[in-house]
């Protein structure tokens, strides 16, 4: 698998609802089920997830539309960072989120995309419904 992932996820919501999930610290532990988040929200920001086993900063907010991040995995060498980039598009009463992970280490792909299916594309869809 290349170093690259790309989805197009169906929610039953609107971008905003998603993106204040995707960006909130409390929304996102009530999502994640109650694991330990700090997300500054402002480009720059930091941001901790799942009790600090995914880290970076916020690159680039546009409220309801996209969320770019410098991200990373806790067990991955230090100064390595990815791109992860979620667009919102809103289709009726649904919500594409088109997700693009970019630059992770080699040999990551697989376990990177059952991990976000399984820690947020998942409870997101619970969450929400």
């Amino acid at each position: 698998m290349s170093n690259t992932i790309h989805e197009e996820i169906t929610f039953q919501s609107t971008p905003d609802r998603i993106y204040q999930v995707l960006t909130n610290s409390k929304q996102f532990s009530e999502m994640s089920g109650g694991a330990p988040t700090d997300i500054q929200n402002e480009a720059g920001g930091e941001f901790s997830c799942f009790g600090g086993m995914i880290t970076g900063r916020m690159i680039e907010l546009v409220p309801n539309e996209r969320i770019v991040q410098a991200w990373r995995a806790g067990n991955w060498d230090p100064g390595v960072y990815s791109i992860a980039k979620f667009e919102l598009q809103q289709k009726g009463s649904e919500t594409i989120l088109i997700f693009d992970h970019t630059g992770f280490p080699e040999g990551q792909g697989e376990h990177l995309k059952d991990g976000w299916t399984e820690n947020y594309w998942s409870p997101l869809k619970a969450y929400l419904g």
